[in-house]
Order: C-alpha cells, then structure tokens, then sequence
C-alpha cells in the first residue's frame, strides 16, 4: 500500500489492517518515518527521531502478531512523543538546553504503556522549553509550524505533538497539558485531543510544570482514537502521588450511542469577553447540530470563572519555581531569558496569594459541582481564535508572549480543578484555518465526554479534512 494511503488513515483504520494482516507494522512504521524525512525541514515537529528503534519495534510487532500474540489496536502502531516523557535510552530534552543531554535510565509509565500495547515510537515532538508557554516558540530548537499553513502557529505547548499528527507524521502523539497545551494545539490544527480528568492518566517520568495542574493526554485525528489510546493509558500508578485509584473503562465502549436528552450548557459569562466572529459563528453552528442530534443546549453564568485565570497562573507560578528552584540559581543562563523570567518571577510570589488561590480553587470546585447538577457537559470554543501569524505569537509584553495568553485563556478555567475536556474540529475561518470546539464534563466522566465528542464528530466531517501539503 502506498505510503501516502497509510499516512493519512486513523488509529483504527490502521489496527484493523494490521491486525487482518493487509499491513505490515514493518510498511506502517516505514510509511510514517519517511513522511517524518520528508516534513521535518519545513514543519520542524520533531527534536529526536528514532527511526532504528521504530523500525525495530516494528519488525517485533510483525513477528508477534505473525505468530498470534496479537496485543490490540495500538500493536504496531507509530506514536510521537512530546519531549518531556521520559524514554529510556533516548534523550529527554524538555525542550530545553538545561536538559538537552538528559538520557533517563527509565520510561514514563504512559511511555512503558504504550510499549505494552505494542505502538512503537517515530520519535520526541518539539515543545515550549519546559512547557512554560502557550505558543510554540522554542528559540533553541526552532518553533514547529502549523501544517494548514506554514506561517501560523500550532499552539503549544505540546506544538510539535499538533503538527506531527496533523501533518500525517504521526497517526498518534503525546502531550501535556497545564493550561491547554493538548487542546489548544488540537484546535489550532484540526485535530482531536483530550484533557483527561486529573489522576487518571499517570505524570511519572513527565517533566512538570505545576504537579497539581498537569495533565498527560492523547492527540488525534479522531475521537476514536482518542478513546483507543485512553484504554490503554488511564491507569492507577503508586508512583504517581496525583494518580487516583479508578476501576479500569473501555472508552471504546462509550462510543456507541445517541446524545438524546444530553444537557449542554453554554456559559455567556467571561468566555466571550475575547472572541473571533468566525469562531463563535462555528461554535453557534456546532451548538445548533447538538440540537438537532436532540441534546438540550441552555446558556448559564457560571459564578467566579474571572477569578480561575489568577489562581491557576498564581499556583503554576509557584509550583513551576519551586521544580526549578535548585537548577536556575545554578544555571540561569541556560534558560530561555522569557522562560528565566517566568520562573525567576515565582521566588517573588508571596505565600498568600498561593493560599488564596487554593481557596479559589475550592469554591470553584463546589461551584462546578453545582453546575454539573443541572448540566451533564459544558460547551464552549477552544481558543477564541484560529491560529495566528508566527510573528504575531512571537509578540512578548510584559507577561509574556500576547498571543498565547488569549489562545489559553477558555481552555485553562478547566484545569484548576482538574475537569476532563476535550477539543473537537468544528469548522474553518475563511482562511482555512480549523476552528475548535470544546466539550468539558463532571471529574471523571471522561467517558462522558468523549462520548458526546464522537456523536458530534461522527455528524460532520470537519475531522476528515486534511492540509494540502
């Protein structure tokens, strides 16, 4: 089969060729690391390829299913790491020339699940030095570039993992997610990408950036693959102090079904305060084809969603700081000066407003408990824009870069206490950009969410839609 067919098939498609034996794991790898070859000058998603390890990888996923230890629908399959996991024997840069030589003598756990399921690894995905940032600036390693239009930001941080999948380097990648750095570049590139319910997916052998916030999830095409990749990494880990103890789910299983009687809120308060008219004319369309699907869709005002993004960049602040605390003193200049800046800020932070902001966090998590009485999701855009210019992300004010802070602004109310949400296509400016929509849920109702994420996704076919590249 030809390379071009198999780069641009999902998860599924591809397991079950590689699992009727139409595919070899050996052509599929092969497929994805000359597509890999053949992108990286010109998108840059990737700072480490491991193209002998995934070939090799392969070649055993080949001689195993050939003798039937066939391990499931991520066996042979071609995963992007972004390069804060861990991988054993392979550098874990962080994005950062602090970390540019780490080489771990161990793997992330999600690393060691994925390796279980039998997927094999094209290689680790360029991100935001450290993941300190919501653009894709990494001026050590260059910024990736979106594949629907090469002078446009992926988003970040996770902005390698967005133009790796969206490009067909990858059929599957990794990211970490803090304020939206798995949503936002899902959204900036037209794919599908989740933010499971925090603990639910283990953060051991992941860099952090503020343990309380921090969250590992899958990017895709598709809402399916989405829920291939949650069966195999929601998991309880003891060597995660966050990880919570959960009876093991089929996502896959939560894919059937209508959204009959499915009661969407849409909050009107604080999410419009900064928006693109081309964005919430998709979102409008998006809430009317819920409708239609026979969800119930209502506004609602949401109290104290104006005090989340203090308390969230506050908590990030000091648990980012107190991470680098040790390192910076001693190697300040290794730092990118915007990201020194940032964490140096932290050791100015007084105790208080760290308290306040846990206080914000517990009145918001009653007030969500609240919410999800008389609602079973919450709707709203993922970004309140499509992807803007490189040059206009690269703009830095006195915060930081100008761009990024809008880009993050919806997506990190729903970190602080830890909701799952997800990010679907749900249309295209007028430039051809994507235009995300997103679905957020009660803690631990990821099923939930990914469920009425597949519903929508399976009624249009934004998720279908490639770059011409």
């Amino acid at each position: 089969m030809a390379d071009t067919a198999l780069t641009t098939m999902t998860v599924a498609e591809l397991g079950r060729l590689i699992r009727e034996a139409r595919v070899s794991p050996v052509e599929v790898a092969e497929a994805f690391l000359n597509r890999i070859e053949a992108l990286q000058p010109r998108l840059n998603a990737f700072i480490t390829v491991t193209r002998e390890q995934a070939l090799a990888a392969a070649r055993q996923a080949e001689a195993e299913i050939a003798s039937g230890r066939y391990r499931g629908p991520l066996h042979g399959i071609p995963v992007g790491l972004k390069d804060l996991f861990w991988t054993r024997g392979v550098r874990t840069t962080s994005g950062s020339a602090v970390t540019a030589d780490f080489v771990p003598d161990e793997d992330a756990t999600v690393v060691s699940r994925l390796a279980e399921a039998g997927a094999s690894f094209a290689g680790k995905t360029n991100m935001v030095e450290y993941a300190y940032g919501g653009t894709e600036h990494n001026d050590l390693y260059g910024p990736p570039r979106n594949p629907w239009a090469l002078d446009r930001a992926t988003g970040g941080s996770s902005s390698g993992s967005g133009a790796a999948v969206a490009s067909g380097q990858v059929p599957l990648a990794l990211g970490t997610d803090t304020a939206g750095s798995v949503r936002s570049p899902a959204s900036l590139c037209g794919l599908s990408g989740l933010k499971p319910t925090y603990g639910l997916v283990s953060r051991f052998g992941v860099t952090p950036l503020s343990w309380s916030q921090d969250h590992v999830g899958p990017m895709a095409y598709t809402v399916e693959d989405v829920a291939i990749a949650m069966n195999v990494l929601a998991g309880y880990d003891p060597r995660d102090p966050g990880s919570a103890r959960r009876e093991p789910q089929d996502y896959t299983a939560a894919l059937d079904g209508d959204v009959k009687g499915l009661r969407v809120g849409v909050p009107r308060n604080y999410v419009w305060d900064v928006m693109d008219p081309e964005v919430k004319v998709a979102f409008d369309k998006a809430m009317a084809q819920l409708g239609e699907l026979g969800a119930q869709v209502d506004d609602l005002e949401i109290p104290g969603l104006d005090t989340i993004w203090a308390a969230q960049m506050t908590i990030s602040s000091a648990e980012a700081t107190t991470y680098h605390a040790k390192r910076i003193r001693a190697q300040p200049e290794l730092y990118h000066p915007t990201v020194r800046q940032r964490i140096e800020a932290g050791f100015f932070q007084p105790a208080h407003a760290y308290v306040q902001s846990l206080r914000v966090r517990n009145a918001m998590a009653s007030t969500f408990d609240d919410v999800f009485r008389r609602f079973d999701l919450l709707a709203t855009p993922t970004t309140p824009s499509p992807a803007p210019l490189l040059e206009e992300a690269a703009k830095r004010g006195p915060g930081g870069e100008v761009s990024s802070r809008q880009l993050v602004r919806i997506t990190r109310l729903f970190n602080l206490n830890g909701l799952p949400a997800i990010s679907v296509p749900c249309g295209f400016s007028s430039e051809g950009l994507p235009i995300g929509l997103q679905l957020v849920g009660r803690r631990f109702d990821d099923a939930g969410v990914i469920h009425a994420a597949h519903v929508y996704q399976t009624a249009t076919d934004w998720h279908t839609r490639r770059p011409a590249l």
